[in-house]
């Protein structure tokens, strides 16, 4: 996954999330995956016959609940006159509202992060989102292997997650003698424990980066000699020899060398979304900390900054959970918003349609409800800006979310 599609994954997280146990009254429920060279006319003829099939269907519920699902999802495709590049993913079909008999046909589409490769369509009693899921697995995967005489880290990097896999001690005697050895029988005995520790590290990493992980790349690291001893002992697997794609002198070895090292390696995994987030909060926190810094936080004030045109990225963190209501009265056309946690929606949505205009007093209102995250790029792409959407698992995205989750690293002060 490029860097650039923070905004893409998090929608596609999100629907896999809301979709993933949704569940129809009968094989009810239609999923499309279009790729990007298939016409969209064609989609709409196959879905039409699917149409057609649908009819003979013994249960009434069950055949309209199916034909109405179709309907709503070649409605969905007219509004299309080609795919778009990757492809496009389409589920449709009747949800129950509030127990049997109230289901409501519902259509969700998405332009997936990575190309569909064939066209599939299925009628079940889910939603098959497990071919959109796997279009999350980053294609790739870097070791982190951080080594000294005294213990080894080995780290797991992809996407936005660095994960510590594990962390090994050498059991290698100090550098003191014990009483009565002589030197060179010391230093023949430290020798055989650094060899059998090598052994033990370069099998762990063929388990660890070969047979479990099939790594793409290996960065290695560590401070002193060791690193280079290992290396040049020929203990690692020959598969990762030929991947190493530096070797860098660190402070640490073990968990804390594992993080140091993806920082110092940042040149060569400039391409890894963990590092360009790294990069961006960074940044943020260091225009915060500045007198009159490029930098606000909080959603009013980024608010503002968009609204200005004066943000040149805005940092939403992935578990924000927010949503925008907007309420237009239908007889005057007074729009009343609020912005509340999504599990408050239900309870702020009637609170305001039940409250009657301030304009002309009526309390027929016309509802849309929009992610955060949604209302935010339609803002920044009126003005030119970027929406970057920042993992909460990592320890900048933590930092960041002590923030309230959603920040600006503006072009000008306003």
């Amino acid at each position: 996954m490029s860097k650039t599609d923070s905004v893409r994954l998090y929608k596609v997280r999100k629907l896999i999330s809301e979709l993933s146990n949704k569940e129809g009254r009968g094989t009810e429920l239609v999923s499309l995956y279009i790729p990007p060279k298939k016409p969209i006319h064609e989609a709409i003829a196959n879905l039409r016959d699917e149409w057609g099939t649908a009819g003979n269907i013994k249960s009434d519920t069950t055949r309209n609940h199916v034909q109405d699902a179709l309907t709503k999802a070649m409605q969905r495709l007219k509004l299309y006159r080609t795919a778009p590049d990757t492809g496009l993913v389409i589920f449709s079909g009747a949800l129950p509202t509030n127990g049997p008999g109230s289901e409501v046909v519902n259509v969700w589409e998405i332009v997936p992060p990575k190309p569909v490769t064939q066209y599939l369509y299925q009628c079940d009693d889910h939603f098959h989102v497990e071919w959109l899921r796997d279009m999350l697995r980053e294609e790739k995967v870097y070791g982190i292997l951080t080594i000294d005489s005294s213990e080894v880290g080995m780290g797991i990097l992809s996407g936005d997650r660095l994960e510590v896999v594990d962390v090994l001690t050498s059991g290698i005697s100090g550098k003191t003698r014990k009483g009565g050895q002589s030197a060179r029988r010391y230093e023949r005995g430290r020798e055989m424990e650094l060899t059998y520790y090598f052994n033990r590290v370069g099998e762990h990493a063929t388990r660890v980066f070969v047979d479990n992980n099939k790594v793409t790349g290996l960065l290695v690291g560590g401070p002193g000699p060791t690193k280079d001893e290992f290396l040049k002992g020929g203990y690692l697997h020959y598969e990762l020899q030929k991947k190493i794609l530096a070797v860098l002198d660190l402070g640490y070895s073990g968990r804390e060398g594992v993080r140091e090292l993806v920082d110092k390696g940042s040149d060569v995994l400039k391409d890894v979304r963990l590092v360009e987030e790294k990069r961006l909060v960074q940044k943020f926190l260091a225009e915060v900390n500045k007198q009159a810094g490029l930098a606000v936080y909080g959603l009013p004030r980024v608010m503002d900054a968009l609204q200005k045109g004066s943000a040149e990225v805005v940092l939403v963190s992935d578990d924000l959970d927010t949503v925008r209501i907007d309420a237009a009265c239908k007889k005057c056309g007074t729009v009343k918003t609020e912005t509340v946690a999504a599990a408050k929606k239900i309870q702020q949505r009637q609170e305001m349609t039940s409250t009657p205009c301030t304009k002309c007093g009526a309390t027929d209102y016309e509802v849309v409800e929009k992610d955060l995250v949604d209302v935010l790029e339609e803002l920044a792409f009126q003005v030119g800006s970027k929406v970057e959407v920042i993992s909460s698992g990592t320890e900048e995205g933590s930092m960041f979310k002590s923030f309230g989750g959603v920040g600006a690293i503006l072009r000008y002060r306003s």
